[in-house]
């Protein structure tokens, strides 16, 4: 009697669920057993042989048209499009992926009421130029905040301040400064990006005036992360916004365009709170003054110490630094850094290890078995939980310590000391922002004013706050 084979269906399928193929090796065996049904279950088709190599030609061919069907289909949908698929698809929501973009910082310009100020320039202390908008005019208050743009493109950095120089001297205009640090700009936009961006662009017609608002900042040109809180109750809630009021949080941005958006979009009657106001006209021509948060980015800082084992490399720990940096700049605002999510990255698991280094889950689970990372060996820090007051010397067992809400008794924590050393200790009591530990500052030791402070615990991160991290921002001890 002759013997049957198997056969499979070599194309794709098209069903409910979506589009799928058979995998290669399917692909093989069927091909395989149609061959042999033809000429004999004697024939020998190893991969050896001439046949069974004409044949793995074949299944490669055919797998290879079916991946290509596989993504024109998906390309039809922004959920799985890639690349200039992806672009081409969002257009159909009003969209197009955003170029590399300019940093941007909100200055408050003073001087004289009623002076003009044409395509102004002003400078931070990096010597690096930032525009104004075309026409600025100075109130009658002799202040007036607007957006400045960096002249070259990329994520040039202004600390809160830093912008302080008129470039452009113009009668009248007296004073230039940030009140905040600048949004840093932004490369090209990602396919994860954009994606979320399209997701949200459903809403833009929204009904309710709160969908309405956040789609359309989101869309802002420039615009990064952002939130809205609102607080429709008759009294101050626990974020300090007030009663029947809403706070926009913006990254990046044109402030007044925002502003603008808002109050197109809000209900009558409904507040705003923020630090940053705007005056712009109502729909109905009205001057309002619409106030709006904008982000206050938190360095968030970590240093993760392992124990390297058989296979180790050090490109290991590049991949562990860019999987936590990856980790923490994905963070929304608000979103509170826990040291236990933290492992994840850290041990080369997740998302942000896999996109950070273009590498299989499986691949870097082979990596992260060649060292060990113990619970007690994993510290973060906020850049503003730093020491204040000192120095601090030889037996000391209390120092004052800034933002202290995420510190508690028990956690042990990691203070920079004067020579490069750390003080490791257990904080035994917080009275303020006094901070008692155990043991006392080593003999010889000092601890100064601005020092570092990690903790091995959660970081809580305020809702107009948002976590941000470099790769210089990760201390790796190995």
């Amino acid at each position: 009697m002759a013997t049957t084979f198997p056969l499979a269906t070599l194309a794709c399928t098209i069903d409910s669920t979506g589009i799928s193929a058979p995998t290669y090796s399917d692909i093989l065996s069927s091909l395989t057993a149609s061959f042999l049904s033809i000429y004999g279950s004697d024939s020998y088709v190893d991969p050896d042989s001439q046949d069974g190599q004409m044949l793995a030609l074949w299944a490669q061919t055919i797998n290879d048209g079916n991946q290509a069907d596989i993504t024109t289909y998906n390309g039809y949908s922004p959920a799985y499009a890639q690349g200039a698929a992806l672009s081409s698809q969002v257009k159909i929501n009003g969209l197009r992926r955003d170029v590399s973009s300019n940093s941007t910082a909100v200055v408050n310009i003073g001087g004289q009421a009623g002076t003009p100020i044409n395509n102004g320039v002003v400078a931070d202390t990096n010597s690096n130029l930032w525009t104004l908008p075309a026409s600025v005019t100075i109130p009658p208050s002799g202040t007036i905040a607007v957006t400045a743009t960096a002249m070259v493109s990329g994520a040039i950095t202004a600390i809160a301040g830093a912008i302080n120089q008129i470039n452009t001297p113009t009668r009248g205009w007296q004073t230039v400064s940030n009140p905040s640090a600048a949004a840093p700009g932004e490369p090209v936009e990602d396919d994860a990006a954009l994606r979320q961006r399209q997701a949200i662009s459903t809403s833009l017609p929204a009904q309710t005036p709160l969908q309405a608002i956040i789609s359309n900042v989101a869309n802002t040109p420039g615009i990064g992360r952002n939130a809205i809180y609102q607080n429709d109750t008759g009294t101050t809630d626990a974020n300090g916004i007030p009663g029947h009021s809403i706070a926009v949080v913006v990254e990046g941005g044109d402030v007044v365009t925002i502003a603008q958006t808002i109050a197109a979009k809000k209900s009558p009657g409904t507040g705003t709170y923020g630090t940053t106001d705007e005056t712009v006209l109502d729909p109905s021509g009205v001057p309002i003054t619409i106030a709006l948060f904008e982000l206050s980015e938190i360095g968030i800082l970590t240093q993760i110490t392992i124990v390297p084992l058989t296979g180790y490399v050090s490109t290991t720990g590049t991949l562990i630094v860019n999987a936590v940096v990856a980790y923490l700049s994905g963070f929304a605002i608000g979103q509170d850094s826990l040291l236990g999510k933290l492992f994840g990255p850290a041990n080369l698991s997740g998302d942000a290890a896999t996109s950070s280094s273009g590498l299989t889950q499986s691949q870097l689970d082979v990596l992260s078995n060649t060292y060990n990372l113990p619970v007690t060996n994993l510290y973060q820090g906020r850049s503003d939980m730093l020491v204040t007051g000192g120095p601090y010397t030889t037996g000391a067992t209390v120092i004052d310590i800034a933002n202290v809400a995420s510190l508690a008794n028990g956690k042990s924590i990691i203070v920079n000391q004067t020579d490069g050393s750390q003080l490791t200790a257990v904080i035994t009591g917080i009275t303020g922002n006094a901070v008692t530990f155990t043991p006392a500052i080593a003999a010889g030791k000092t601890i100064d004013a601005g020092a570092q402070v990690l903790v091995n615990g959660d970081l809580t991160l305020a809702f107009n706050e948002g976590a941000q991290c470099v790769a210089t921002d990760v201390n790796l001890v190995t």
